[in-house]
């Protein structure tokens, strides 16, 4: 279990950089991202809810209305303007880090930490949910394999890889905690 040294030395390694968690819709950036801020007593912010504050909608309605590339466009000013706040724990929307800009930007003002799910879990974790604008099709195990062909070279490039499972939340935190440290380090 980790103490309060180990969480001083995370944040004193942070500095004013946030922590960015990415990854596919299902891995857990927002619920861990949650419960990481809370442990290291950094302020949480989840991009798309900024977003859709920003926007006055919903994401889903957002995609409806002006399509993926306006929303892609909303979410890496968003992020830029969210990454000058730091430190703090921040979960971004699944495409955002394949944006070269902002990967970029993540990469110069904070710590990427992608969480890694495979196909099975993923869909078993986002199956009850209908709030996820690109699986709006007949398909969604087929789209979201395709995003992951697509996406997980991309991610590769994080500062930090967690492969997530489905266990209790506090053992994804440990594991955070151990890979942050070890970064640190």
């Amino acid at each position: 279990m980790f103490d309060r040294n180990s969480t001083k030395v995370i944040r004193d390694y942070l500095g004013n950089q946030s922590i960015i968690l990415i990854g596919l819709m299902g891995a857990g950036k927002t619920t861990l991202g949650r419960r990481l801020a809370k442990h290291l007593d950094l302020p949480f912010k989840d991009a798309d809810q900024e977003i859709e504050a920003a926007a006055g909608m919903d994401v889903t309605e957002f995609f409806a209305t002006f399509g993926e590339e306006k929303f892609r466009d909303g979410e890496e000013k968003v992020i830029s303007r969210l990454l000058d706040n730091g430190p703090q724990i921040l979960a971004t929307g699944g495409g955002a880090y394949m944006r070269q800009a902002t990967r970029d930007n993540i990469k110069q003002k904070g710590i990427s930490i992608w969480l890694r799910g495979d196909l099975e879990l993923l869909m078993n974790r986002i199956a009850l949910r209908q709030t996820r604008p690109l699986l709006q099709v007949d398909n969604p195990k087929e789209v979201m394999q395709k995003l992951i062909d697509e996406r997980y070279p991309v991610y590769a490039s994080a500062d930090i890889t967690i492969d997530t499972i489905d266990a209790p939340h506090n053992v994804m935190i440990e594991k955070l905690l151990e890979e942050m440290i070890e970064y640190a380090s």
